[in-house]
């Protein structure tokens, strides 16, 4: 009878709320979760700490001496300052701009590496590892290399550029307001197409050759194979790596910050530059407090679809 109660309803019984199972299930694991304690709390002390204290610092008006006991409560006069400023918008655009962008192309890139090194052909080894060589580089040693190909003056692009006859004088890529930052997404796309190159690799891995070969058998051409039969079993791993590139593209500050500090006037500055200049620039860290709040609020957002489509499977099988 309690088998049966414990699966049907009857009428006017109580139903077992499913916190009770949520603590009674932690109680059986709890020798379990005793392994994990010191992880736990060293991410409380690394990671839920500085969140607490961003969040925190963000309704609070800070002076520059540093001298934090001073800070005035402004409520959220900081987020207002911010949402209303016109820098806001178009450090906004930029990144948007930066981050679709270098996501897409990154995307499809990748995208063209794995189905082309996918195919069995002499050589292959070697240009994997030739295109592995963007991912495994230091994006600080990359932003330097690429700074000196962008030179307007002895820049290896521009040279090339006028001994083709493409342009007059040697192009002025990152001291351009309208260069730069065409400029910098091309940098960021060299540096993380092989990340999508390798996620996408591993998901050609299933796809059933047999179904391949019946539809080539049937008489698809090498396009229906692929949107009818590849595509299909790379939506998962797809969905995953755009959002993987699209969370570290809003958290990319290494490219932008080496190659231009977010200029020319401002041309290249993303969310966050934005945020370190102003907390390590003009010292206004109530302000820069609000700024990391607003950008952890969209990473959670993408954090939690990225999780969503890491549980999606999970989900379908257990129902």
């Amino acid at each position: 009878m309690s088998s049966v109660t414990g699966q049907v309803a009857y009428a006017g019984a109580p139903v077992a709320p499913k916190r009770a199972n949520v603590f009674k299930r932690i109680f059986n694991h709890r020798n379990d979760y005793l392994y994990v304690l010191p992880a736990l709390l060293v991410m409380l002390i690394v990671i839920a700490y500085p969140v607490y204290y961003t969040i925190e610092l963000s309704f609070f008006k800070t002076p520059p001496n540093l001298q934090m006991k001073d800070k005035i409560f402004v409520g959220l006069d900081n987020y207002w300052a911010i949402l209303k400023s016109d820098s806001f918008r178009e450090v906004t655009i930029n990144t948007a701009i930066w981050t679709v962008a270098s996501t897409f192309f990154a995307f499809l890139l990748g995208l063209g590496a794995a189905l082309s090194l996918h195919r069995e052909f002499a050589g292959r080894g070697v240009m994997r590892a030739v295109l592995l060589i963007p991912y495994v580089v230091s994006a600080v040693a990359a932003s330097y290399v690429w700074k000196w190909l962008y030179h307007s003056d002895f820049g290896v692009i521009g040279a090339l550029a006028v001994q083709l006859g493409l342009s007059d004088k040697p192009i002025n890529f990152l001291d351009n307001v309208h260069t730069v930052l065409p400029s910098l997404i091309v940098v960021n796309i060299w540096k993380e197409f092989s990340f999508a190159m390798i996620m996408l690799m591993a998901g050609l891995q299933t796809v059933p050759e047999q179904l391949l070969r019946a539809a080539q058998v049937d008489g698809a051409n090498a396009w229906q194979r692929f949107w009818h039969v590849t595509f299909p079993h790379l939506k998962g791993v797809s969905m995953v790596t755009v959002l993987l590139l699209m969370v570290a593209n809003f958290n990319s500050f290494i490219i932008p910050w080496i190659m231009t500090g977010g200029g020319p006037a401002g041309a290249s500055d993303i969310w966050i530059t934005q945020i370190y200049t102003i907390a390590f620039g003009r010292q206004r860290y109530g302000v820069a407090s609000a700024y990391a709040v607003i950008l952890f609020i969209v990473m959670m957002t993408l954090g939690y679809f990225y999780v969503k489509a890491l549980t999606k499977g999970d989900e379908s099988r257990a129902g």
